[in-house]
């Protein structure tokens, strides 16, 4: 099988599985050993993108970096309800090393922060959907608009703001009824709009700010040391 068809078969269709499992299986009550299934399955296609050993190394300390960078971002601005860094620090992630490192910046930026935050069935939500949103923001064609166009970069930031609360809204209502229930989904997405709005609007706010300096440090990091 095709290296990416695999990582792609991983990524989209067995962590959703798992966290389906999770919640219909386990009824949300295992949610701790979901999310780090959920942490195993998002490294395999990261692991299976490397190509020497000696770039590896290097490699992962970035991936460590960023991830670490995400999570104090989250720290500082815990103050600010849905006012965070952690959306464009995954992003920036998956624009310069790819769609397998995005999902895992985002996937271990909500696992690792919600030791302060607090961990519950809440947690393979926002691995995935921080997953997803870093997953689709590094796809070959996606990063090259999203690294030469701020327009389009301005956009996905609203677009992941929109993303992120839509699919946190759905474990709201699952949360509620154990069950998806059209009708209280669409009332969850009227209550959390504010909240969407100001996901939206950090988005683009921190993408804008911290995109340039990041991205050439990366640039230069993946230029010295090959990666």
């Amino acid at each position: 099988m095709n290296k990416q068809i695999l990582n792609y078969f991983i990524l989209l269709l067995l962590v959703p599985l798992t966290i389906f499992i999770g919640v219909t299986f386990f009824d949300d009550r295992s949610y701790v050993f979901i999310s780090f299934i959920l942490v195993i399955l998002a490294s395999i296609p990261f692991l299976m993108s490397f190509e020497n050993k000696e770039a590896n190394t290097r490699y992962m300390v970035i991936i460590a970096v960023l991830v670490a960078l995400s999570v104090v971002g989250r720290f500082l601005f815990a103050a600010i309800p849905a006012f965070k860094p952690v959306t464009a620090v995954v992003v920036i992630s998956a624009i310069f090393f790819g769609a397998e490192a995005g999902f895992l910046v985002g996937a271990l930026s909500a696992i690792i922060s919600n030791i302060y935050f607090g961990q519950g069935p809440w947690t393979p939500f926002q691995m995935f959907s921080w997953g997803m949103i870093g997953f689709i923001a590094g796809l070959p064609r996606v990063r090259n608009i999203l690294k030469k166009n701020r327009f389009m970069l301005v956009l996905y930031g609203v677009f992941a703001g929109v993303v992120y609360s839509l699919m946190m809204d759905v474990w709201t209502v699952l949360s509620l009824d154990n069950a998806f229930n059209l009708k209280r989904y669409l009332t969850a997405i009227t209550v959390a709009t504010p909240f969407m709005i100001t996901y939206a609007v950090s988005n683009v706010i921190f993408l804008l700010l911290i995109i340039k300096p990041i991205g050439e440090k990366l640039d230069r990091i993946k230029i010295k040391y090959g990666i």
